[in-house]
């Protein structure tokens, strides 16, 4: 058995903070931090903030009700749309109904496995200029090299490489936007979005206003006909189902939703396996060697000759999922495992707390990727582990992205070995996603 390595999560308190700290305290400005002990054991909460009743529901069978068999029920929040709108607009994500199903019909086919399967190749090219950036030893911040292999990848796979959108100004804006539109503000519970205080807010606003701007004159630029990309299909297929203007603004917001989070979940889930790996020599030495073996195979079929990687992946998504937390909305009167639900009331689904809910999981803050070991699916319930979310609404981009971090992962172990960092100290911070606050340093060496 390999060794046991228990990476870095933020302390826990010993009893449950009132709920309005949460607006005001570390909380608010990192989701992932602040939490009790009894977070990790209770199955359901019910909390009054200021009013609004937010359900905070663990239990699995709950979970799939929100998700699946009751999905209709349970949309998008109109607080959480108020404040993401000025980010992603009523793009794929934000979406909901007939518009949401028209959008899904247009992306998914570009999301298909051969599709993706093509682009293998695209992916392996981008790891190995990432790689050739890197000292021989050294040590390197993983998650700014991460971004910028990501960043490129979907500039070129969904943009045809548009370099706008691969500037260091650009992953700063990008950055600064999303951990704005994550920190849980007094203002924003109120519905008070327009306002903006705090240098973090204030660049978070510089970054949306950059981010939008350059997709909207992308966009613009491409006209009706689009282009022979993701986004020129998009343009296309857009325009022949609404009028024209709305077309456009919906094109600017998909290409916000695919841009941002195309490359951002997979650049932390990249940062997050290696900083698993250098924590647990003996894990990364099985994985170099598998990946080392299958790079000399055919580049589109790859990922399929991973598999012990993609469980370190797997591991790290459970530890460290690429959106700790997000909300639905009753649109009816319902019951979640025994806990009446009404009409209006808020359900947030935490994966961060799911994924180390003790209840479900053996030594839950350990990682151990043998927990994803092939033949082990039947020991969990379907709906403990959601690093996608779940049920219609699961991630279009999910197989995009495991393949891409797949090949990238492969690349780098094959390159070098990793190492942590002694004297750094590694911080999750929970915005819209779940990243490595103020970069994430290891030392790199020659094999």
């Amino acid at each position: 058995m390999a060794e046991r390595f228990v990476p870095v999560h933020p302390p826990r308190t010993a009893r449950p903070a009132a709920a309005w700290k949460g607006l005001v305290n570390e909380h608010s400005r990192n989701s992932v931090a602040g939490w009790s002990d009894a977070a990790f054991t209770e199955w359901h909460v019910r909390r009054n903030i200021l009013g609004i009743i937010v359900h905070i529901p663990r239990h699995p069978d709950a979970i799939e009700r929100v998700l699946l068999t009751n999905a209709a029920n349970y949309e998008k929040p109109r607080l959480v749309k108020k404040v993401i709108a000025p980010l992603i607009g009523r793009g794929l994500v934000s979406s909901d109904g007939e518009l949401w199903r028209t959008q899904r019909k247009i992306v998914a086919p570009s999301f298909a496995p051969g599709a993706v399967a093509k682009l293998t190749g695209l992916i392996a090219k981008a790891a190995e200029r990432s790689v050739a950036g890197w000292p021989a030893s050294g040590r390197i911040d993983v998650a700014r090299t991460a971004t910028d292999t990501t960043m490129r990848i979907i500039a070129e796979a969904l943009f045809s490489g548009d370099p706008r959108l691969t500037t260091s100004q650009a992953a700063d804006h990008i950055e600064a936007a999303l951990i704005a539109a994550g920190q849980v503000r007094l203002f924003a519970v109120l519905g008070l979005t327009w306002l903006k205080l705090g240098h973090v807010a204030r660049a978070g606003e510089r970054g949306r206003r950059f981010l939008r701007a350059t997709l909207t004159t992308i966009v613009r630029e491409r006209g009706t006909e689009g282009g022979d990309d993701f986004i020129g299909g998009v343009i296309r297929n857009l325009h022949t189902r609404f009028p024209a203007e709305e077309a456009t603004m919906l094109a600017v917001d998909n290409a916000a939703t695919f841009y941002v989070a195309g490359h951002e979940t997979t650049a932390n889930a990249l940062a997050w396996s290696a900083y698993l790996m250098a924590g647990a020599p003996q894990v990364q030495e099985r994985a170099r060697a598998e990946a080392v073996a299958a790079l000399s195979g055919d580049p589109e079929t790859l990922p399929e000759r991973l598999p012990y990687l993609r469980q370190i992946l797997d591991e790290a998504l459970r530890l460290y999922p690429p959106a700790p937390r997000f909300e639905r909305e009753a649109m009816a009167d319902d019951e979640l495992h025994g806990v009446p639900i009404r009409k209006g009331e808020l359900i947030s689904v935490w994966p961060w707390l799911l994924h180390r809910h003790r209840g479900l999981w053996e030594d839950a803050d350990a990682f151990d990727p043998d927990r994803f070991a092939a033949g082990r699916e039947g020991e969990r319930h379907r709906f403990q582990y959601i690093p996608f979310g779940g049920g219609p609404r699961v991630c279009v981009g999910a197989r995009f992205a495991t393949v891409e971090a797949l090949v990238i992962l492969a690349h780098w172990l094959a390159s070098r070995r990793f190492a942590l960092a002694e004297g750094f100290a590694v911080e999750p911070l929970g915005s819209v996603t779940l990243r490595p606050k103020d970069g994430l340093m290891l030392d790199v060496s020659p094999l």
